[in-house]
């Protein structure tokens, strides 16, 4: 039994769900902005690395290596929060994958890594909501574990972004990389999740989105990503604002009460942004996209578990984790860690 969770007594309803343990990976392939630059200029495009740096903040990013897949990836950070937590496969009886980039059409990535865990048995899917997906997939598990149909998730966001990006465009393949981040959710009679806040508006589709899909064995439309990133930018700094604002609301706390605020990790500029209209000091900011680019839905956890073990976030400590992404989606969660 891990002693950092107080659970409810068996046949009882929880009050709560508290993360007890957090793990993460990126893939050993590490490109630098220089790599990149390299890389482009091979296909006759210009870039640089003030050029990249300047824009977004990021300065490397983690390319998966052949045959590797997003379960790959997820079983290592998996692993990772089990350990941290002090449970073991045997003792999950809900597995969350948030993914953009699955292993195969189907069965879920969920299961897939389900089996590689050896915790076959539970309740096991992946959620879609692009780069909000890990905060839909804790908003989700905490519903679940409050229902009483879940004490021990495992919920995690990993892909392999690099499979879908079209190299020919210097404006968005720069920006992303592969990577995993989990998180174990647990039943307990002490506070945790605090408050969740969703959305979504589909009218935005097309500003983020990759426009392909597979039918009669072939691949219709374009499989890459494409982005509208002044238009994303516009949107996501106003949304991620409502989301928080919401959260806090909800919970009764304002934005004083933020010990740290763990952003999607998709460009420094969007990150200042929020944390400016939050009137947060960039002190309280978690910042990993500089070596790790955007890693959508592993975004968030990534920030997360590096945060943890860089003893940075402490237990007690409040926490505001925001996403937002393609769809369009958005949305935040406020835990007491």
């Amino acid at each position: 039994m891990n002693p950092q969770a107080s659970v409810p007594n068996p046949g009882s309803a929880p009050r709560y769900a508290r993360i007890t343990g957090t793990g993460s990976h990126l893939p050993p392939r590490r490109l630098s902005n220089a790599d990149m630059v390299g890389l482009l200029a091979e296909r006759g495009l210009e870039t640089s690395d003030e050029w990249i740096v300047e824009r977004t903040g990021i300065r490397a990013r983690h390319f998966a290596a052949d045959g590797v897949h997003a379960s790959d990836l997820a079983l290592h950070a998996a692993r990772a929060a089990l350990e941290a937590a002090g449970r073991s496969a045997a003792d999950v009886d809900l597995i969350i994958v948030a993914t953009s980039t699955p292993d195969m059409v189907f069965p879920s990535t969920a299961c897939i890594l389900q089996n590689k865990l050896g915790a076959n048995g539970c309740a096991a899917f992946d959620l879609q909501a692009v780069c909000s997906g890990f905060v839909y997939a804790l908003a989700v598990a905490d519903a679940m574990i409050r229902a009483g149909g879940a004490r021990c998730a495992l919920v995690v966001g990993a892909e392999v972004f690099s499979r879908i990006l079209d190299f020919n465009d210097r404006t968005t393949c720069v920006l992303f990389g592969d990577g995993a981040g989990a998180v174990v959710l647990e039943a307990s009679d002490e506070p945790g999740i605090l408050a969740t806040d969703l959305h979504a508006d589909g009218k935005h589709v097309g500003i983020l989105c990759v426009p392909g899909h597979v039918a009669g064995g072939q691949v219709l439309g374009d499989p890459l990503l494409k982005m509208d990133g002044p238009a994303v930018f516009k949107l996501a700094v106003g949304v991620l604002d409502s989301a928080a604002r919401a959260v806090l609301a909800k919970a009764g706390l304002t934005e004083a009460d933020v010990d740290w605020l763990i952003p999607h990790q998709a460009n420094i500029r969007i990150m200042q942004g929020t944390a400016k209209k939050l009137k947060l000091s960039l002190d309280k900011v978690i910042v990993t996209v500089d070596e790790h680019g955007n890693t959508s839905a592993a975004s968030v956890p990534l920030a997360l578990d590096a945060a943890v073990r860089s003893g940075r976030v402490q237990r007690g400590q409040t926490l505001l984790l925001e996403g937002v992404g393609g769809g369009f989606t958005w949305g935040a969660v406020l835990l007491r860690y």
